[in-house]
C-alpha cells in the first residue's frame, strides 16, 4: 500500500494540534482483500462505548447531584446574538458553560448532543487518570531473569527487558532523567553481571489489547502523533528523519534516520535541482514494517527541513537498544534481541512474580506526565495513560463475562472513565470513547459532558494539578499563540482534527466568576476559521460581568 504525504517542517518540537496544518495525505485505494478482512474484524470487536458493567461504589469521585440548568439572562443574550452570524450556519456547534460558583449550567447550545472532539478527549482521560491513579503514581519498568548471576557474573538464559507504560521510557539518560536503559545495564554492571547466554527480550505484553486506537486513520499511523502505545515505549516510539543539503562533491541531498541503531532503514530517492526551483519532499513509511522512503526535489541553496515518524514494535527496538547498552556497559549478550506482547496464550505469558527482578527505574510522577500530555497535546502519552488506567484499575469493573476474546486495557480505561461520569453525576448519553487521545474519529462527546466534567475535576484532590497542566491563554503549550489579552484569565485544552476544533476549560470573567466551558465545532470548513469564531465565544466569556446594571430586554 502507497502511503504519501507532504510535509515540511524546522527542526522544532510540534504538537500535534500545531502539525495537523501541514499535513495532506493521499493514498492508492486499499486493496479490496484488505478492506474485506478489516470489516470483519471491526464486526468482531466489541465497542469501547458499550454499556459497561458497573461496580460505581468504587470510584473515587462522589456522586453528585445532577447539573441544573439556570439560564444567565446576560451572557445568553451576548452569546445567542454572536451565534446567530452566518460564518456558523455551515457547521454543528456546540457550547456548554457551568458556573463554578453553584455548579448550575449557566449557557448551552447543542449542549446534549454530540460531537467529535479532537483532543479534547484528552481532558477526560488526564483528569479520571489522576483521580483514579493518583498524581504520584510512578511506572517501573524493569530487567528479570530466571536466576541471578553465578559467581562468574553469567545469566544462564535470557534477560527480560518488562515494560509497564512508562511514557518517558529513554535510550540514553538525559540531564537529570535516568529513566534509561543505561542505567538498567549500568545497575546490573553494579550487581556483577558480565555475560548473558539468552536472547535480550523487550516485553510488552502488561498491556491487553491494541497498540492503536479503534478508528484511527491509516495516514495517520506513520507519523509521531499515531505512535504505537506499547507497554515498552522507549523513546517516544518516534524518530526523525532529516533531508539536507549534499555534502562537498556529492549530487543528492542527504536524508538521515535519527536512530543510529539501524532499526529503521531509509530509501533515499531525492534528487539535486538548480536554484531556485521548487522544494518537494514525499515521506513513506509503511504500517507494518519500519522501511521508510524520501522522495523530492531540492533545490540548491535550500534549508534543511524534516519529519517526525513513528517506530513499529517498540518493545523489539527497545531489546536492540537495551543490548547495545548492556555492551557498552560491560555485559556480552550471546544471543539476540526478540519481543513478547499479550498475543501469546495466558500459561505462556511471561509472569514477574515466577522471575527475578534484577533491576528497576522508574520515571516522572503521573503529575508530571499529565501535565506534558495537556500543555502540548501529546496523543501517545494520552493513549498510555488510557491502558494504564484500565490496566491498573480494572478490579473496580465487574468480571468481563466470556465473550471468546480478552477485553482489552484501552477498553477497560473507557469503561472507567464513563463509570466516573455517571458518579458524579454526569449524562454519559451521547458519550462514545475509542481512544485516549482523540485521534480516533469514533470519538463522540457532548459539550455538557465535557463541561461537567471540567466541574467535577475541580471537586477533588487533583483539581489544582489537572487546571495546572492546562495550557495558558498567551503563555505557554497550544494556546501559546491565541488569546494573548486574556492570558490571566483562561486556561484550556485544545482540539484540531481536519474539519474539527474545540477548546475547553476554564476562564474567569472580569467578574471575578470562574466558568468551566466547552466549545466544539465540526464540519466546518468555512472562512475565517473555527478557531477565529470559538476565541470569540471565549473572549466574550472572559469580558462577561454576571451583574449587569441594565441587562438587555429579551
Amino acid at each position: 500500500m502507497q502511503r504519501r504525504a507532504a510535509l515540511l517542517h524546522w527542526y522544532q518540537p510540534w504538537s500535534f494540534e500545531k502539525a495537523q496544518h501541514l499535513f495532506r495525505f493521499t493514498m492508492s485505494r486499499p486493496t479490496r482483500p484488505f478492506i474485506f478482512g478489516l470489516l470483519i474484524l471491526l464486526a468482531s470487536c466489541k465497542t469501547a462505548h458499550e454499556a459497561p458493567p458497573t461496580n460505581p461504589e468504587q470510584l473515587a469521585t462522589p456522586a453528585v447531584a445532577k447539573v441544573v440548568f439556570n439560564s444567565d439572562p446576560n451572557l445568553t443574550h451576548k452569546l445567542d446574538a454572536l451565534l446567530s452570524e452566518p460564518d456558523f450556519n455551515t457547521s454543528r456547534l456546540g457550547v456548554a458553560i457551568i458556573s463554578l460558583r453553584d455548579g448550575k449550567l449557566i449557557y448551552q447550545r447543542n449542549g446534549g448532543k454530540s460531537f467529535t472532539p479532537a483532543s479534547n478527549m484528552k481532558v477526560f482521560t488526564t483528569a479520571v487518570a489522576l483521580d483514579l491513579l493518583g498524581a504520584d503514581y510512578r511506572w517501573r519498568t524493569s530487567v528479570y531473569a530466571t536466576s541471578d548471576a553465578d559467581s562468574a557474573g553469567t545469566i544462564n538464559g535470557d534477560l527480560v527487558l518488562y515494560g509497564r507504560g512508562a511514557p518517558d521510557l529513554v535510550a540514553r539518560n538525559k540531564a537529570d532523567n535516568k529513566n534509561s536503559l543505561e542505567e538498567l545495564a549500568q545497575s546490573l554492571s553494579r550487581r556483577g553481571v558480565r555475560k548473558i547466554t539468552g536472547n535480550v527480550i523487550g516485553d510488552e505484553s502488561y498491556f491487553r489489547g491494541e497498540p492503536i486506537g479503534e478508528g484511527w486513520q491509516w495516514n495517520d499511523l506513520q507519523w509521531y502523533f499515531g505512535a504505537e502505545a506499547s507497554a515498552l515505549t522507549i523513546n517516544s516510539n518516534a524518530v526523525d528523519v532529516s533531508v539536507a543539503a549534499p555534502e562537498k562533491n556529492e549530487n543528492q541531498p542527504k536524508v538521515t534516520l535519527s536512530d543510529d541503531d539501524g532499526y529503521l532503514t531509509v530509501t533515499n530517492n531525492m534528487q539535486l535541482v538548480q536554484r531556485g526551483a521548487e522544494f518537494t519532499l514525499g515521506v513513506n513509511k509503511g504500517i507494518s514494517d519500519n522501511n521508510v522512503t524520501v522522495w523530492g526535489e531540492f533545490p540548491l541553496g535550500a534549508h534543511g527541513y524534516g519529519a517526525t515518524l513513528s517506530v513499529h514494535r517498540p518493545s523489539l527496538w527497545a531489546a536492540r537498544l537495551f543490548v547495545r547498552e548492556l555492551k557498552a556497559a560491560g555485559i556480552s549478550v550471546a544471543g539476540i534481541a526478540e519481543y513478547r506482547d499479550s498475543k501469546t496464550p495466558r500459561n505462556q505469558r511471561f509472569d514477574p512474580t515466577k522471575n527475578i527482578e534484577l533491576a528497576t527505574v522508574s520515571g516522572k510522577s503521573l503529575a508530571e506526565i499529565v501535565h506534558e500530555t495537556n500543555k502540548q497535546s501529546i496523543n501517545l502519552y494520552a493513549e498510555l495513560l488510557l491502558r494504564t488506567l484500565g490496566r491498573e484499575r480494572s478490579g473496580m469493573l465487574a468480571p468481563e463475562p466470556p465473550v471468546g476474546r480478552e477485553r482489552g486495557d484501552e477498553e477497560a480505561g473507557a469503561t472507567l472513565i464513563l463509570l466516573w461520569l455517571a458518579r458524579a453525576g454526569i449524562v454519559t448519553r451521547g458519550v462514545a470513547i475509542h481512544d485516549g487521545s482523540g485521534l480516533s474519529r469514533l470519538d463522540l462527546v457532548t459539550p455538557e459532558a465535557t463541561a461537567g466534567l471540567l466541574a467535577a475535576i475541580r471537586r477533588t484532590n487533583s483539581a489544582q494539578i489537572f487546571t495546572d497542566s492546562l495550557p495558558l491563554a498567551g503563555v505557554d503549550g497550544t494556546l501559546g499563540g491565541r488569546l494573548k489579552q486574556y492570558s490571566g484569565q483562561i486556561q484550556a485544552k485544545t482540539g484540531l482534527l481536519t474539519y474539527d476544533n474545540a477548546l475547553s476549560g476554564f476562564v474567569t470573567g472580569n467578574d471575578g466568576k470562574t466558568l468551566a466551558f466547552s466549545i466544539i465545532s465540526n464540519d466546518f470548513v468555512g472562512k475565517p476559521g473555527a478557531i477565529s469564531l470559538i476565541d470569540r465565544i471565549v473572549s466574550t466569556l472572559a469580558e462577561h460581568q454576571t451583574h449587569s446594571p441594565n441587562p438587555p430586554n429579551q
